[in-house]
């Protein structure tokens, strides 16, 4: 491909359900993605990133009714949360849509009629799992049983996380309803089926065809769907659904995924709508514009398959590219919540920048389908030695000595050295990494032209020649060098580092930085004054966001709504012996105040009678006030393991009950005293 000439590329990340917030996780895509476009267009191309909300399906209606609002009032909310994570992370989407758009029901109508007119939507009766008490159809996710494979049991009704098989929700051995626990009851319905089989030619060449830019790992997966001969797609879900009803169709909804990809479209039309831009030009069956999807590797045969079937169908293109990812894990494990590690962006973005964040995963991916591992400690030592004691360093040696001693002023030409010309040679190389996705080397080839500009400095000591009068003009061109050396670098890592980019072109006075900028000398030139680009992330910014993303789940559990309908499964039964294992008591509230920089939290210190004082924090303060709590007596567990917080121990925890709105801490009275044992 030629990466010289002026390119047409349209990107997009898979879209985020409207149904939680953004975390650290999905961080991983949508930071490979902006980090790509970035990069194309610092090297001039034309080039679109689009993404949207995906806000349809059944786990946002039940959300909804959970939370007494609208499905609308909570994917805008949930929409405006995705943005600001988004935002705060410094990732550019040029549109961020919603799947409820007027675009993507006009889309996904058309593309439905355009299949459905050449014979490409099948009509089936089938059985289906039928919720008695909550009288609809269960989608398989809400759907667990036994595996009819491996025999583990609490799988989903669609596929086994232990062993990996996929299956029919009716397949399913002891299923049960996630919702209310009743064995579901199998009842017919009519549904509308995307008949696949009759792509299988075109999919099968598609796949093998190497102008494709797919992963050889993901094409051998995706082969493995022929093996057993591909079925039609379900693509209706019966009422009540939160979605687009089929055109002409009472009670039929297309199913969420059906409409879900749609968006990307949708996401386009709004932007060529808001920019002028020509969408046919891009999703036309004729279109020589490339178009690459970002997607996590659970969802490979949505867009493997269904997707370029679908479009092929319908008469549009397909993708020249899909580019699939692994998963994050946390000092070596699947994020927890409840060791901390299962991390919201906003808890980040409370105490770290983006750039930290963005730096690590880029020095860690590669065009591979590999997990990426976060260890807290290799982060903050890595963000440490390369942004801060290599990068900013380099900056922060040199500038001081034009400023200084030469009024700010660049030398009018570098001294005979190779550095300047090592630099920009290196710049082909290094994009040549970034257009294949291979952050981890560009961010390697990038540090080591780092230390060899800061081993410049150290072998040419302008701190002592600057002492030496003969020597002094020599120093401006030694400073010049390094600082010409840290632009460079400003533009190998702009597409990671934007805010520290848009930072330096400041201190620096110029022109935003394009890739071009690599080959030509920054020379008799003032410069601003120089103001530290970055900070060292210290042991206690790591501590203060595992503390708050514990904090995070202390609240989560204190606001789960009283009247959520348990499974009635036995396994989740207690015994009296399990009961007696709480040691409950009465206690006094001898002091309540609020915790000086925590938003949710009230400290207590506590009279449990026989067992002395407690010091309790509890993430209230939205419900009670300090004042109203002071000497009351509250029931309180004993014999919870005591948890370290940032603003200290907390031993035990103060009840509560609450609903979708409120909070009430449990209070006694009558003959009640601190340190009576509930029983």
């Amino acid at each position: 491909m030629n990466t010289t000439a002026p390119r047409r590329i349209l990107v997009t990340s898979a879209l985020p359900y409207a149904n939680g917030p953004i975390h650290i996780g999905h961080l991983v895509e949508y930071i490979q993605t902006d980090i790509w476009v970035r990069f194309q267009q610092l090297r001039g191309h034309e080039c679109h990133y689009v993404c949207a909300d995906d806000a349809h399906g059944t786990p946002i209606m039940l959300r909804a009714e959970k939370e007494g609002l609208t499905p609308q009032t909570l994917i805008d909310k949930s929409h405006a949360e995705h943005q600001a994570d988004f935002q705060g992370f410094l990732v550019n989407h040029h549109q961020f849509h919603t799947t409820h758009s007027a675009e993507n029901q006009h889309y996904t109508g058309k593309i439905y009629q355009s299949l459905d007119e050449q014979g490409y939507i099948l009509t089936k009766v089938i059985e289906q799992a039928y919720d008695v008490e909550k009288q609809m159809f269960l989608p398989d996710r809400f759907i667990k049983g036994t595996c009819p494979k491996c025999k583990s049991k609490d799988q989903y009704g669609d596929n086994c996380e232990v062993c990996g098989a996929t299956y029919a929700p009716t397949e399913l051995l002891e299923p049960y309803s996630v919702l209310s626990g009743a064995s579901p009851e199998l009842r017919d319905s009519e549904h509308y089926f995307f008949d696949l089989p009759q792509f299988e030619a075109f999919l099968k060449g598609w796949l093998n065809d190497q102008d494709v830019n797919l992963q050889t790992s993901m094409r051998n997966k995706l082969a493995e769907w022929f093996e057993s001969g591909l079925k039609a797609w379900d693509i209706s879900r019966d009422a009540p659904y939160w979605g687009f009803e089929i055109p002409g169709k009472k009670d039929k909804y297309f199913y969420v995924w059906l409409d879900a990809p749609v968006g990307y479209m949708a996401s386009f039309q709004a932007l060529c709508d808001r920019e002028g831009l020509d969408f046919e030009a891009f999703w036309g069956a004729d279109s020589d514009a490339e178009l690459y999807h970002f997607i996590g590797k659970d969802i490979a045969y949505f867009h493997m398959l269904f997707w370029p079937a679908m479009l092929k169908g319908a008469g549009y293109r397909t993708p020249t590219g899909v580019f699939c990812h692994g998963f994050l894990t946390v000092n070596g494990e699947k994020m927890s919540k409840s060791r901390g590690t299962f991390i919201q962006a906003a808890t980040y973005l409370r105490h770290l920048r983006p750039e930290y964040l963005r730096y690590y995963y880029a020095a860690k991916l590669s065009s591979r389908v590999e997990d990426i591992d976060l260890s807290m400690d290799d982060f903050k030592n890595r963000v440490n030695s390369d942004l801060v004691g290599k990068l900013v360093n380099l900056a922060s040696r040199c500038a001081p000595f034009i400023i200084k001693h030469f009024d700010g002023q660049l030398s009018d030409a570098l001294p005979e050295n190779h550095l300047f010309v090592d630099f920009a040679a290196r710049g082909e190389k290094i994009a040549q990494y970034y257009e294949q996705r291979e952050y981890a080397q560009a961010m390697r080839e990038i540090m080591q032209l780092a230390d060899a500009a800061n081993e410049y400095i150290d072998a040419e000591k302008p701190w002592v020649k600057i002492k030496d009068e003969a020597s002094k003009a020599d120093v401006q061109a030694i400073a010049t060098v390094g600082l010409n050396a840290f632009r460079q670098l400003m533009v190998y890592l702009k597409p990671v580092l934007p805010q520290v980019a848009a930072d330096a072109e400041a201190f620096l006075h110029i022109e935003p930085l394009t890739w071009a900028d690599a080959t030509q000398p920054l020379l008799d030139h003032r410069i601003g004054k120089f103001k530290p680009l970055m900070q060292r992330i210290e042991d206690k910014d790591i501590d203060a966001i595992i503390a708050d993303s514990k904090e995070d789940l202390r609240a989560e559990n204190t606001m789960q709504t009283a009247n959520e309908q348990p499974v009635e499964n036995q396994e989740d039964w207690i015994t009296i012996d399990d009961f007696a294992k709480l040691d409950l008591r009465i206690a006094k509230v001898l002091s309540c105040e609020p915790v000086e920089g925590a938003d949710k939290l009230l400290q207590f210190t506590l009279d449990v009678g026989e067992l002395g004082q407690r010091q309790v924090f509890s993430g209230i303060k939205k419900f009670h006030a300090p004042e109203e709590l002071d000497g009351q007596l509250v029931v309180y567990i004993a014999n919870l393991k005591p948890r370290k917080m940032r603003f200290g121990l907390s031993e035990g925890m103060i009840l509560s009950a609450s609903d979708d709105e409120t909070l009430q801490i449990l209070l006694q009275g009558g003959r009640a005293k601190a340190g009576m044992k509930i029983s």
